[in-house]
């Protein structure tokens, strides 16, 4: 059962239209359930002390719910204030395959792009 609050109107992260597609991809290719979102979010750690959190996961009682082209997104309140206005984007080229996280939020970052500081 979902606890989690109506969201605001607008999603605060954004999505480019690659990382939409891999979403769906991943979603479908790994049968992950309808009872699971996809988690936006930071945790502690890293190398520049936070990383990013992007994986299908329950929803929780801190969560605002999105949907965005078919796909729900869990977003903890908490971690607003870390990822407002991120850009996630999907780079599948010779150089680096995987999402990337456009943050300006961060103060600095890690070279491989999955951890900041704030």
């Amino acid at each position: 059962m979902e606890t989690a609050t109506l969201a605001p109107a607008t999603l605060p992260v954004s999505f480019t239209e690659r990382a939409i597609e891999a979403i769906k991809r991943i979603r479908m290719e790994e049968q992950v359930g309808d009872d699971q979102a996809l988690r936006v979010g930071v945790k502690g750690g890293g190398c520049s002390g936070m990383s990013y959190v992007l994986g299908f996961d329950a929803v929780g009682t801190h969560d605002d719910l999105f949907e965005l082209h078919g796909v729900r997104i869990a977003l903890d309140k908490r971690h607003v204030l870390y990822v407002a206005d991120m850009e996630v984007d999907f780079q599948d080229g010779l150089n680096a395959r995987g999402f990337t996280f456009a943050n300006p939020n961060a103060k600095t970052t890690c070279g491989c792009g999955t951890s900041f500081s704030a």
